[in-house]
């Protein structure tokens, strides 16, 4: 079966009740279903835990009762978090093809791999339970979404060269961010040889709302060519499905319009020009030049640190948090893995010392821990 590059994410669905996850609107779910289908595209995400342990259920609603098996895609992911021992892999597993009404899985994938939970991983066999679904036709494909740094994604891929693909969060705002590290990743999955599932292209809508200057730069080159599907949202997907690695772009999709709009200028897809990635290089400066911390990861500060703090990483989130409003306290818990956390820092000042770029290290770490270690 011949794939378009956008996939329908699951995680974000309509609802009939906005203050609850779980109320699900199936009726409109099926009517993006019917057109994401009819436009000719095929591959759908969900997990275990999406809309409160709903998703899968309307999945087997809204596409899987309603289409030929095999004319779709369908990926789902092992709630690893939840594994306690190597028995709970199968437990997981046969609970999610009863809740999605199917006999195998297109994609198969270990959910949400960082340091952290790759530890228990490798304890209790994961890797070794969906390689053996796939040996036995439960799953078509393996691999792992992923939110780390690119260290830990060659080390896991140097372990395991039996996956499929990855599932990496991409987006132009984040490919040079210290803390995401999209390029980077990106770069080792394509060492590595494995296809790219890419998630998080608008970053939470972070690149839909763009502020009024990065808008302004973006109007002026897009309103000549008198086309309403060229959007900001429609910008940074075609930016992470011009990856010539990338096989899918997840996008999740909350409303007949948003999917109307995106299966519009993905149906026939065209990869950014060379003008359009310096306009993206101009959108992205201008995202990063308000109240930033302007580390360039060099980590001549951790080279010094007797307490050992991850500094530059922390500062990566911090920058996030500044451009987006969003905190991820899941990368602080990974990046601070053997690691000082903020609070831990003596004042010494060696790190300033040894900072290329002058930066206040230390009262820069006291606002980073203000803002993620005070409840």
């Amino acid at each position: 079966m011949s794939t378009k590059k956008l996939g329908f994410g699951t995680m974000r669905l309509p609802l009939t009740d906005k203050e609850n996850p779980a109320s699900i609107d199936i009726e409109q779910f099926k009517k993006m279903a019917d057109l994401f289908m009819e436009r000719g595209f095929t591959y759908f995400d969900t997990a275990y835990p999406y809309h409160q342990e709903h998703s899968e259920e309307a999945v087997k609603e809204a596409v899987v009762k309603r289409f030929p098996r095999d004319s779709f895609i369908l990926a789902d992911k092992m709630p690893i978090l939840r594994v306690t021992k190597s028995e709970d892999y199968q437990v997981f597993f046969d609970d999610q093809l009863k809740r999605c009404g199917v006999e195998y899985f297109d994609y198969y994938l270990l959910h949400n791999l960082g340091r952290d939970r790759y530890i228990n991983t490798e304890k209790f066999g994961g890797f070794g339970f969906i390689e053996k679904l796939k040996k036995a036709g439960y799953v078509r494909k393996i691999g792992f979404s992923f939110h780390d740094d690119a260290e830990t994604l060659d080390r896991i891929l140097t372990d395991h060269p039996e996956v499929d693909f990855v599932q990496l969060q991409i987006n132009y705002l984040d490919w040079n961010s210290i803390a995401i590290q999209s390029g980077p990743c990106y770069e080792i999955a394509k060492k590595h040889g494995k296809k790219v599932m890419v998630m998080e292209p608008i970053k939470g809508g972070a690149l839909v709302k763009l502020p009024e200057a990065a808008l302004k730069k973006f109007d002026d080159f897009y309103k000549p060519m008198n086309d309403p599907m060229l959007t900001p949202a429609s910008l940074a997907i075609r930016y992470a499905a011009s990856l010539e690695n990338v096989q899918i772009v997840l996008s999740g999709m909350s409303d007949l319009e948003q999917l109307n709009n995106n299966t519009c200028y993905m149906q026939n897809f065209k990869p950014l020009s060379e003008e359009e990635y310096k306009l993206v290089d101009e959108i992205t400066e201008i995202l990063n030049s308000t109240g930033t911390i302007q580390c360039t990861s060099c980590r001549y500060c951790t080279e010094v640190c007797p307490k050992n703090i991850n500094i530059p990483e922390y500062f990566g989130l911090f920058n996030m948090h500044v451009v987006t409003g969003n905190k991820s306290n899941m990368y602080y818990e990974r990046f601070s893995m053997n690691h000082g956390k903020a609070s831990d820092c003596i004042k010494c000042g060696l790190c300033e010392k040894n900072c290329p770029q002058h930066i206040n290290i230390r009262d820069r770490l006291v606002d980073f821990a203000a803002l993620y270690e005070q409840q």
